[in-house]
């Protein structure tokens, strides 16, 4: 079964590592991937790493606003894409496509009109309040062809909104996966890394992801002023970048917040990093202080590693974290709430060994990558089994009637 995967943008997210997962632990002697996706990030490179064959397009230029100047440059980025996704579709013939996330799954089911194959709208986002989105519901319930594949419950329910009649039997919550080959206790390696990182420190917190607001690395950096107080032998470790301009001027405040807070000499920016697992095995609690999270992969990575988690009881945490059993949970947007969990981890060693503990037999248990890709591959034959009831055509004849795309037409649209 050949399954093309399309990914709007060329960078590395959370998003792109589920996908990357997927390509790295799927059965190539079933399923025969190809991906679309832009040439200007790093994705194009991590996936041809895997031996995975990979077609360039350009990038989307499409974001919720309510602007109308913009929202006119958006709606000719989306059709320029449709025109260049619906050649590589028709060149690639594919049995189904793999759209991962909201805007590829749009792109894709515009792309695909009257071309009968099935696409799996695979969202990883909370789709906003936005007038936009009552119409994406709408648009995504129209054709049989589209199946959505949510990352947590919370991400279907916001998606299906008030049409959770229209998407009956369309609609699975498959949960992320962390691999458990990388993320793993190791007592050595967590010396290396702080050898490494300069880091001579009693205790070790960090918070990993996208520099954004909604992350909430400014409101950690002043609880941790807080807690410094009565811990001041400890070091905050802030992983990531911004990924999108706008989010260049809060990573910014970052660093000016640590210096008013006086305590820019414990707080480190490492940046976007490729040794992940190592540094989860150098802490000794990660703060997960998001204001919304549709999943939450950092937790699940940490709960492998052995690490107690500290996050904010909200969207997809909620159904990943036990509070007081595989995590600990605190309310979101509350400074007290966030000191006083900080300040419980921080005093106890072994209620901070019993979370690490538990959360990783939890992460074996239930967020294992071959649970997770058995899932998905099930989901693309129900799909492709869905699409033949509903739409019966002849898989040989589904493209005849549209000639096969040139070489040279290929590359003027999709690169």
């Amino acid at each position: 079964m050949k399954i093309l995967f399309y990914n709007h943008t060329g960078q590395i997210s959370g998003a792109e590592r589920v996908l990357l997962a997927i390509l790295s632990g799927g059965d190539r002697r079933r399923f025969i991937p190809a991906v679309l996706c832009p040439a200007n990030g790093p994705l194009m490179n991590r996936v041809g790493e895997l031996g995975v064959r990979t077609i360039a397009i350009d990038t989307l230029a499409a974001r919720f606003t309510l602007r109308v100047d913009r929202l006119a440059n958006y709606a000719a980025s989306f059709v320029r894409l449709i025109r260049a996704a619906r050649v590589a579709v028709i060149n690639e013939a594919p049995d189904i496509i793999h759209a991962n996330s909201i805007r590829a799954g749009l792109v894709m089911s515009v792309a695909t009109i009257r071309l009968d194959v099935p696409v799996v709208w695979h969202v990883h986002d909370l789709l906003p309040r936005h007038p936009l989105s009552t119409a994406i519901r709408l648009f995504a319930a129209t054709s049989r062809r589209n199946r959505i594949v949510a990352v947590s419950r919370a991400v279907a329910n916001r998606f299906q909104g008030q049409l959770t009649h229209r998407f009956r039997g369309r609609v699975e919550t498959i949960y992320n996966a962390v691999d458990i080959e990388r993320f793993y206790p190791d007592p050595q390696s967590r010396k290396e890394i702080r050898r490494a990182l300069g880091i001579d420190a009693a205790k070790v917190i960090g918070i990993v992801g996208q520099l954004t607001p909604r992350k909430g690395q400014l409101e950690l950096i002043e609880a941790f002023a807080e807690t410094s107080r009565e811990f001041p032998d400890t070091v905050l470790l802030i992983v990531g970048e911004p990924i999108f301009n706008r989010d260049a001027e809060y990573a910014k405040s970052l660093a000016d917040a640590a210096k008013a807070s006086g305590v820019a000499d414990r707080v480190l920016f490492l940046g976007q990093r490729e040794d992940t697992p190592a540094i989860m095995r150098a802490l000794d609690l990660l703060v997960v202080n998001s204001s919304t999270e549709p999943f939450g992969l950092t937790v699940i990575e940490a709960m492998a590693s052995g690490v107690p988690v500290l996050a904010t009881a909200v969207d997809g945490i909620k159904e990943i974290v036990r509070h007081g059993e595989t995590g600990w949970l605190v309310k979101a947007r509350n400074h007290d709430s966030l000191v006083k969990g900080m300040l419980t981890l921080l005093r106890d060693q072994s209620l901070r060994d019993q979370l690490g503990g538990q959360g990783r037999r939890e992460a074996i248990a239930r967020f294992s990558i071959k649970r997770f890709v058995g899932e998905v591959e099930q989901l693309y034959d129900v799909a492709q089994i869905g699409n033949l009831r509903t739409e019966p055509q002849v898989k040989n004849l589904r493209y005849k009637s549209r000639p096969r795309a040139n070489k040279t037409e290929l590359n003027s649209t999709a690169e």
